[in-house]
């Protein structure tokens, strides 16, 4: 079994504009380049080929998702309006997510590339895979985009399962350092999904994902955030995943696991504030690894979503892949001994707190 492996120059094509980082350019703010731009994800695809792991993955082709499709998801004012305005030249879809001529077509090809990877995983074609697309999706609501997101990749490519596979418990484990506030409302209201998100306490969007946020009706206790204090390492990461998402998944039992996977809660990161190197990184993968083993066959899926280091990306994904397909390359990460040198590097007692508060949470898992 094999581990999947899916991209596309055109993704690479979303153009999100000038601006300084995420400022609109003006008087008095000189344009730049957005933090959301190609670089990183071509740089991670990049280093994928030249470390030679590219020959130890099953290519996966994508295709574009259907309006259909997206709309099992988001409503048809919103796929409209960002068809209309993509064909206009662009704009902005609401809360820093400017996008421009062709974004929409390009961001069809992006949910149906998470699409095309979970059923190569679902069908067994590979055990598990990674989808690096672009746009990022894991922000967008069912009526608006927002943090660079247009359309939920992860949200549409769950609902594809549940329509096309009648799978009935699926999970998301979120460890983008921003609070996975889309995938969290398309399945708020769904026992069907169990939606967890690791994420720097209160960064983005404002006051979202809070422990207070634990579904509803139906799916009343089958959403599980975990708010991390700024300055959390491998230590506090880890031990999160340990504390919280494995007992979480072992109750839940889900028959697929999806991750969205960002990579901006690295150290060196410009939009978040946490010290997670490549190592922490694998870490993780591995645990999550272990766990779909014993639940579910394997059945793992990463899709690609934040990450804004050029420099540092590459070597997070290249960790991840590493541990997906269990292929080390000779490639080495030289910023990750200066990470594990940092300090609070470790698990601190006030980290320990906020883990063991979402902890409880798992107590509410029917």
């Amino acid at each position: 079994m094999t581990t999947g492996w899916l991209s596309h120059e055109l993704y690479m094509w979303h153009d999100t504009g000038a601006s300084a980082g995420v400022l609109p350019p003006g008087l008095g703010v000189q344009p730049g380049t957005p933090y959301e731009n190609p670089e990183s994800k071509r740089r991670f695809r990049n280093l994928v080929e030249v470390s030679g792991l590219i020959d130890h993955l099953k290519a996966l082709k994508p295709r574009a998702a259907t309006e259909d499709e997206v709309g099992r998801v988001h409503t048809r004012a919103h796929i409209e309006k960002i068809k209309a305005m993509s064909a206009a030249g662009g704009g902005d879809a609401s809360l820093l997510s400017p996008f421009g001529r062709g974004s929409f077509e390009i961001a069809l090809l992006s949910a149906g590339g998470a699409i095309c990877a979970l059923d190569a995983v679902v069908h067994g074609e590979v055990k598990n895979a990674y989808a690096l697309v672009r746009p990022p999706g894991h922000h967008a609501v069912p009526d608006l985009g927002m943090g660079f997101c247009l359309f939920g990749n992860v949200g549409i490519a769950i609902r594809h399962a549940q329509v096309t596979y009648g799978l009935e418990r699926i999970a998301t484990v979120d460890w983008d350092v921003h609070h996975g506030n889309g995938t969290q409302a398309i399945f708020y209201r769904d026992a069907g999904v169990l939606t967890i998100s690791l994420h720097q306490d209160n960064l983005f969007p404002a006051d979202s994902g809070g422990l207070e946020e634990n579904g509803e009706a139906e799916g009343k206790g089958f959403n599980i955030n975990i708010p991390l204090p700024p300055g959390c390492g491998n230590g506090a990461y880890v031990e999160a995943i340990r504390r919280v998402v494995i007992p979480a998944l072992q109750r839940y039992k889900p028959e697929l696991i999806v991750v969205p996977c960002g990579f901006d809660a690295s150290g060196v990161d410009p939009l978040g504030r946490m010290l997670v190197s490549s190592e922490g990184y694998r870490d993780m993968t591995r645990l999550l690894l272990t766990t779909a083993d014993e639940l579910c066959g394997g059945k793992l899926l990463m899709v690609h979503e934040g990450g804004y280091s050029e420099s540092y990306v590459p070597y997070c994904g290249l960790a991840v892949l590493e541990e997906m397909s269990g292929v080390r390359t000779t490639i080495e990460d030289l910023w990750a001994p200066l990470m594990a040198n940092w300090g609070q590097q470790a698990l601190q007692p006030h980290q320990a707190a906020a883990i063991a508060r979402a902890a409880q949470l798992i107590e509410n898992l029917p």
